[in-house]
Parts: C-alpha cells; sequence; structure tokens
C-alpha cells in the first residue's frame, strides 16, 4: 500500500503544494457538514493514519494533534444545517471544502479530494480519488481532522440538547435518534431536508 502513489504522481506532474481534501457527517440528520484540508511535508506520511471510518475514536483524538503537530498547514471549515437545507448536502459540502482551501495559510497548486464529483475549486487543480480516504495519506489526514472536529461539534450541541443524546449518535439517523425526534419534535440544529417525512406527519 502505497500512501504517497497519488502525491508522488502529483509532484511528477510538477504541483509542489498538494493538499488533501475530505468530509465529515454527510449523512446526518442534524448539525453541520464539516470538511478539512492539509497539506502534509514532501514524502511524509504520519505514522497510524488511515481512512478515519477505521479508526477507534480514542484514536482519532491521538492522531488529531499528531496531524497538526507534523503537517505543513491545515484547515477545518463548515457548512450549518441551514445552508445544507437551502442549497442540499452535495453543495453544502463543496460549500464546505471550498472554505478549507480557502482558509489553509500556504495556497495550494491541486486538491485531491476524496470522491467522484469535483468540488469548484477556483484557481487550483483538482483531482477526486474514490476512497480516497483509504488510499492518499493527504487526504486520510483530512478525513481524521473532519471527523474528530465534527464529533466535538456535536458533542458541545449535546450538552446544549440533552434530551437528543447526540453524544451516542453524533446526529445519525438511529433508531435512538428517531425516537427521540418522535419524543422532542426537531431541534434548530436538524436538517429540515433531511426530515421532511417526520416533519409531514
Amino acid at each position: 500500500m502505497d500512501w504517497l502513489f497519488y502525491e508522488n504522481e502529483a509532484l511528477k506532474q510538477g504541483f509542489k503544494l498538494i493538499c488533501g481534501v475530505d468530509e465529515a457527517g454527510r449523512g446526518p440528520l442534524a448539525g453541520p457538514v464539516f470538511a478539512a484540508a492539509v497539506i502534509l511535508p514532501k514524502d511524509h506520511v504520519i505514522e497510524g493514519v488511515n481512512d478515519s471510518k477505521k479508526l477507534s475514536e480514542k484514536k482519532r483524538e491521538q492522531l488529531y494533534d499528531k496531524i497538526i503537530d507534523e503537517c505543513v498547514s491545515f484547515s477545518v471549515a463548515s457548512a450549518s444545517e441551514k445552508e445544507i437545507d437551502e442549497i442540499n448536502i452535495l453543495q453544502a459540502t463543496f460549500l464546505a471544502m471550498k472554505r478549507a482551501v480557502l482558509a489553509l495559510d500556504i495556497k495550494p497548486e491541486l486538491a485531491l479530494v476524496d470522491g467522484n464529483q469535483t468540488p469548484p475549486f477556483s484557481g487550483i487543480g483538482v483531482k477526486t480519488i474514490v476512497k480516497g480516504d483509504a488510499k492518499s495519506a493527504s487526504i486520510a489526514a483530512a478525513s481524521i481532522l473532519a471527523k474528530v472536529s465534527r464529533d466535538r461539534y456535536m458533542l458541545k450541541m449535546a450538552e446544549k440538547y440533552p434530551q437528543y443524546q447526540f453524544e451516542k449518535h453524533k446526529g445519525y439517523g438511529t433508531k435512538l435518534h428517531y425516537e427521540m425526534i418522535d419524543k422532542y419534535g426537531i431541534c434548530e440544529i436538524h436538517r429540515k431536508s433531511f426530515l421532511k417525512k417526520v416533519l409531514e406527519k
């Protein structure tokens, strides 16, 4: 498994500054969608980094600090549940990714993006990689920063809206979450466009 295959291919093509971009939270019924962008040092793989979904919460938390310490530049951004309802989840995901890339303190020349859909970044190249968070060191690092940042945000929301037990499901559509929605209705951070059937009742 060559974690730097895509980074090295880009270097061969003349790109010098390459960032990995990934999102977290496209599927949940509540909360923002988060995205992160990470530029790693050349030829550098952070030990232990993998697709965030394959790592335990404890391991992701440990790697979060390690990535920030070892990367050249990083940024985390989000698009709110209101923006998701207004422009749809795909466009909101692109918006969060664009915000993350623009907030890097060094402008990359190329973004390696997880998935098969190309965000409209202006002024930089984009390469999409299906399952990129399991193939590219930069995307995997971004996936961890996005996931940990979103989970931390949802833990804060669990304190604000304790009745929904966000600490247990992070806003995903679990049986427990649907039961809490049935019991208490929806709150400010629920995505109304994801809950049309519930709202029609």
